[in-house]
């Protein structure tokens, strides 16, 4: 109970009190743009580079990991999709509903993976991550594109892709463990950066949540939630298990598939001509509803292992 506890807690604790200081101390939504770059942009980058700088990349079996990743995003894709249409929803909204089916609060992967598996656990997510976020990338940028003007831009997608921090991160942690891991002095200053990526973030994710606009659309917030929380982790195990995946890699990945919306989702709706409203009413249902899914998701998949 108190290794729950101390894994679930701090994580749900921290999103609530974002909310708090938004509401009762820091009010300035500038505040928290700036300490959500600092988040993108330096600090959970720098906990990827520590995490993989330290890795040996023979010992992980990335291939089995790419395939269930990818195979279940396509097949969260494909549901989305079909959800969206039996809803009858605009293209708009269909987006949302993507979003909401997909996407991933990655925070709350680092930060549970670190209190549960430790180490090792941080860096399969980071791998994991470096495996989800240009396909999951890809994917919503072109459902953007495609129902907009209907013209996809190749180069500006590729470059969205290569230029996102997270991208990078990993590619420059693969190369640091290849080249034996970060030199001396240079690696605690990185490490002590990405300790502080998981509070800050949580305490931007929490900020960004709102109650209001539960009310909107919610058997779209509850089919979408069902799908994000149950069936793709659901579908994730099923191809973990077909790919002999071990117990840990399973476990983590699982783990990062049950985990509710990024908080950016809202953001990149807003930007690119989505239903903003039923994407910020998704990603808070999904977060508060994840205060369940979530410890039995781990209560499963710790009983395997």
């Amino acid at each position: 109970m108190t290794h729950w506890l101390d894994a679930f807690v701090p994580v749900f604790g921290l999103l609530a009190l974002g909310a708090l200081l938004r509401r009762q101390l820091l009010r300035d939504d500038t505040i928290w743009a700036g300490i959500e770059k600092l988040v993108f942009w330096v600090l959970l980058p720098s906990l990827i580079v520590t995490a993989l700088a330290n890795m040996r990349l023979a010992d992980l079996p990335v291939g089995g990991l790419a395939g269930t990743i990818w195979g279940a995003l396509l097949a969260g894709t494909a549901i989305s999709l079909v959800l969206a249409r039996g809803l009858r929803a605009g293209h708009p909204a269909m987006t949302s509903i993507l979003q909401g089916g997909i996407r991933f609060n990655n925070l709350m992967g680092f930060a549970i993976a670190g209190a549960i598996w430790g180490p090792a656990g941080i860096a399969l997510c980071a791998i994991c991550t470096g495996l989800i976020v240009p396909m999951v990338q890809t994917i919503t940028t072109l459902a953007f594109a495609l129902g907009g003007e209907g013209r996809v831009r190749p180069m500006r997608l590729l470059r969205q892709v290569l230029l996102n921090p997270l991208i990078i991160a990993c590619a420059l942690g693969f190369a640091l463990s290849l080249l034996g891991g970060l030199p001396p002095g240079l690696s605690p200053t990185v490490r002590v950066l990405g300790q502080a990526s998981v509070a800050l973030g949580l305490l931007c994710v929490g900020a960004a949540l709102t109650l209001k606009g539960l009310g909107d659309r919610p058997l779209a917030q509850a089919a979408t939630a069902v799908l994000k929380l149950g069936v793709v982790p659901l579908i994730t195990f099923g191809l973990a298990t077909a790919f002999g995946l071990a117990p840990l890699p399973t476990a983590i990945v699982v783990m990062l598939m049950a985990l509710p919306t990024a908080a950016t989702s809202y953001v990149m709706a807003r930007a690119m001509g989505g239903d903003a409203p039923l994407m910020a009413a998704i990603t808070t249902s999904e977060h508060v509803v994840s205060i369940i899914t979530l410890p039995l998701w781990i209560w499963f998949l710790g009983s395997r292992m």
